[in-house]
């Protein structure tokens, strides 16, 4: 499908100028003409421009008085301004009146294109930003949910119908994928909303304090138990509780825990009753939870427990196309804690950035852009501010094919066994619906999960 070229008003009431602006720019954008002040401030009530590049000196309408009419109708239309050399004083003054740059007649091609080329960035970031902003507003209460792509577009929706319930949930997903905000945004959604929320890094505690930490205990429980301690689960009482790095939690603790689910009460250490709670859990991982379930590393019983509404958050490289969206949102927060005034990510840059794997995910980006914000002067992200790893892992990318001996044959069975845990993954494990996304038979694929060793 064809671009849209971006629609450009020249305003000047040359028609020398008019038509060498017209030669110049007719390849690569959509040129409209005014010829006067008054023509400009008609056409932009009734119609809307990517970019105005307009002249400020002028017989009728002087160019400060069409920009001032153009930035009240439309605070966010970028224009351009056009000046004589010795006419410099208007041209600044044009500037604090929203002008976006201006140019000095007579000009270079190249630098009328090149500042055309900034304005139309900085446009584009704009209505990245305005996107981003309407989508939080219709997710109200969403935090940093952000993305328009359809995978996280499914995960609104379950956190929409299940934050109403107070069935437990288990968020999977790679670090880094935003597994937090998730529970925290049920938890804000949800009629708990006014109560205690308690988050639990079942990794960060040692397994030797992880029962006093949930659950409690009584003074004297224990060498060093000088006072009643009270547990996590009673302080979420009537609230949330979020389980982080559920999957590293030691089996016993794993067999206590699932005494509270069934039970809906702790017993503290050293206690000698039962306290009822009242508490939703959400449980969140990074492992592979239903590998370590088969492996006999997490309970059955507590997996199914915990698993009542299942979140599984993809990757950021299997969504890029939210990528810009996490860029816009990630350089206005540390705009503004920096104050600083990055407008744009040049092409060269976003496409390094899209062409980068992730491993880190979406944490990995804000840090990204927090360092280079940090560190650049500039009002703009190039692609030499991407650190040279991300530069060279997209080169060696492209570089990844060897033409050594059997290589091909090599280079099959591995597209063909990324190609069939694939197919497994999305079917969830169901070999006939694998098969049928496939396009082969479902005997053929079983004889081919056994040759490579693939789980179903």
């Amino acid at each position: 499908m064809e671009t849209r070229k971006p629609r450009i008003l020249i305003v000047d009431d040359e028609e020398d100028m008019l038509l060498l602006y017209k030669n110049i720019l007719k390849k690569d954008f959509n040129m409209v003409a005014a010829k006067n002040g008054r023509e400009a401030i008609k056409r932009t009530s009734e119609e809307a421009f990517d970019l105005i590049i307009l002249d400020i000196i002028m017989p009728d309408v002087s160019g400060l008085e069409v920009l001032k009419n153009i930035k009240e109708t439309d605070s966010t239309t970028d224009v351009i301004m056009v000046t004589a050399s010795k006419e410099v004083k208007p041209a600044v003054e044009s500037l604090k009146l929203g002008a976006f740059d201006y140019i000095i007649k007579p000009f270079e091609v190249d630098d009328l294109l090149s500042t055309i080329r900034k304005a139309l960035e900085r446009r584009s970031i704009i209505r990245e930003n305005i996107y981003l902003k309407q989508a939080l507003d219709e997710r109200a209460g969403m935090g940093q949910l952000i993305g328009k792509s359809d995978k996280i577009r499914k995960i609104y929706d379950i956190i929409e119908s299940g934050a109403s319930s107070d069935s437990t949930i288990l968020i999977t997903g790679e670090s880094g994928t935003g597994k937090e905000i998730v529970a925290e945004t049920v938890h804000k959604k949800s009629r708990r909303n006014n109560m205690p929320y308690i988050i639990v890094n079942c990794a960060a505690i040692p397994e030797n304090l992880l029962e006093s930490e949930m659950f409690g205990h009584e003074r004297g429980a224990f060498t060093g138990a000088m006072e009643r301690h009270i547990g996590k689960f009673e302080l979420a009482n009537g609230g949330t509780i979020f389980m982080d790095e559920i999957g590293e939690m030691p089996m016993p603790m794993q067999a206590k825990l699932l005494r509270v689910v069934q039970e809906g009460s702790v017993e503290r250490i050293g206690g000698e009753k039962s306290i009822p709670i009242d508490v939703r859990i959400i449980a969140a991982t990074n492992i592979d939870i239903k590998k370590a379930v088969k492996e006999k590393k997490f309970r059955e019983d507590l997996y199914y427990r915990l698993n009542v509404i299942p979140i599984n958050l993809p990757p950021l490289r299997e969504r890029m196309e939210d990528l810009p969206l996490f860029l816009s949102y990630f350089i206005d927060k540390y705009n503004k804690e920096l104050n600083k005034n990055i407008t744009n990510v040049t092409k060269e840059a976003m496409e390094a950035l899209k062409n980068y794997s992730w491993p880190g995910n979406v944490r990995e980006l804000e840090n990204l852009v927090e360092r280079v914000i940090t560190l650049t002067n500039d009002d703009h992200i190039d692609i030499r501010h991407i650190p040279l790893d991300i530069i060279n892992v997209n080169r060696s990318n492209k570089e990844e094919f060897s033409l050594e001996e059997g290589s091909f044959l090599k280079a099959v069975r591995n597209f063909e066994k990324k190609l069939l845990t694939k197919a497994m993954e999305a079917s969830g494990g169901n070999q006939t619906a694998a098969a049928k996304m496939l396009g082969i038979h479902r005997t053929t694929l079983i004889s081919k999960l056994e040759v490579y060793g693939i789980k179903s």
